[in-house]
């Protein structure tokens, strides 16, 4: 390995996974977080076939498919629930299944015991005060107030990242999309055995499964001015949003009866020219390309950043190289996730109620190709 000693900057599933990967090949690691503790904001996730492929890099895959549900596309409907077209995953193979979803919670479970089982040291409520790179290794002065030196620093901090700066400079905080997304826990309906999509006026509401029991409902709806929402207000502000949505999704609008369970998320982009590092400082995952979900990738775009850093760093022989082809891997992928969920995003927006009918008409020729294009050049090696 290049490095003997690293800190890790965010226990989120990025970071864990990176720490857990370096503490399996003996490396020294710590990572500290900036939340008190290691609860999860979120519901569910959908983990891709090449974010699965990195979680059996890092050894719990199968404790996430035993949790998870496992299922194989997409469905696409209009706001009634009349079928648009199918589109059947060409993710996965004989290693692992098109997609899997789980909680969040169980996720962050799952990694936080591979990290523990590292012998990853985590510290909570901790961030990073000052840094200074001096050429071959990096001086940390962190809130709580140790003092100490590290090979390298990894950011994986997340949108609001303070690593980012750093790194790259001013000028590159996370730009508002316009949009925001609401999601919330719920039983799931026995229909639900894959993704199901609905297009609505301006919206875009969805289900998917997170294992027998539970699914997630999301909504993504325009907000103008990237209002901050009351979290008691939750309730009624995703029944006013489906309104006009029947079928399952006008039914699970009815069953709403309160703000539990509810998350709220404006939907803002960040896309750091490269390379993501600066001498042995660098962030990864969300610090660096945070995207739209809409392709669902954002975990798996960050579960691969550290299989890749942690693969360069194993077998290079010197870290300004293996930087350099870390990002030589890495950043094409990534620019393809992050365009093609911004131009779904942006796309869905724009379709209202009237432009409904030729719009499901076009999703109907178009989406079963531009799927395949995208999924097959995910489902290639990272």
């Amino acid at each position: 390995m290049l490095v003997q000693k690293v800190l890790v900057v965010g226990a989120g599933i990025g970071g864990l996974g990176a720490a857990t990967l370096l503490g399996q090949r003996g490396v020294q690691v710590e990572v500290i977080e900036a939340r008190p503790d290691s609860s999860v904001l979120g519901v569910g996730i959908n983990q891709p076939a090449n974010s699965l492929r990195a979680l059996a890099k890092i050894g719990v895959l199968d404790e996430c498919l035993r949790v998870g549900y496992s299922h194989s596309g997409n469905t696409f409907f209009d706001w009634h629930g009349n079928l648009i077209v199918d589109c059947p995953s060409r993710l996965g193979g004989d290693d692992v299944p098109a997609n899997s979803a789980l909680s969040r919670a169980e996720l962050k479970r799952i990694l936080l015991r591979a990290a523990e089982s590292a012998q990853v040291k985590i510290r909570y409520g901790v961030t990073v005060e000052d840094l200074t790179d001096e050429g071959d290794r990096v001086l940390v002065r962190t809130s709580d107030g140790a003092r100490d030196f590290y090979d390298l620093v990894i950011g994986f901090d997340g949108a609001k990242s303070t690593m980012r700066a750093l790194v790259a400079g001013p000028g590159h905080d996370p730009v508002f999309s316009g949009y925001g997304v609401w999601r919330k826990t719920m039983p799931r309906d026995p229909s639900v055995t894959n993704t199901l999509l609905f297009q609505g006026d301006r919206t875009k509401a969805g289900v998917i499964p997170l294992s027998e029991d539970s699914m997630y409902l999301f909504l993504v709806t325009p907000e103008p001015g990237n209002p901050r929402h009351d979290p008691a207000d939750f309730g009624t502000l995703l029944t006013e949003r489906l309104a006009g949505y029947t079928g399952l999704i006008g039914e699970l609008r009815d069953a709403i009866d309160g703000p539990d369970d509810i998350v709220y998320s404006p939907l803002s982009e960040v896309l750091l020219p490269a390379p993501w590092n600066r001498g042995r400082l660098i962030v990864l995952g969300d610090a660096a390309h945070l995207c739209a979900p809409h392709l669902t990738q954002g975990a798996g775009m960050a579960l691969e950043d550290a299989v890749v850093l942690v693969d360069e760093l194993d077998h290079g022989t010197d870290l300004d190289q293996a930087m350099a082809a870390f990002t030589g891997r890495r950043y094409e992928r990534v620019t393809l996730v992050h365009d093609a969920s911004h131009a779904i995003l942006t796309g869905e927006m724009a379709i209202d109620a009237e432009a409904l009918p030729a719009a499901c008409a076009h999703m109907r020729e178009a989406l079963p190709a531009q799927t395949a294009a995208v999924e097959d050049a995910l489902n290639q090696p990272f």
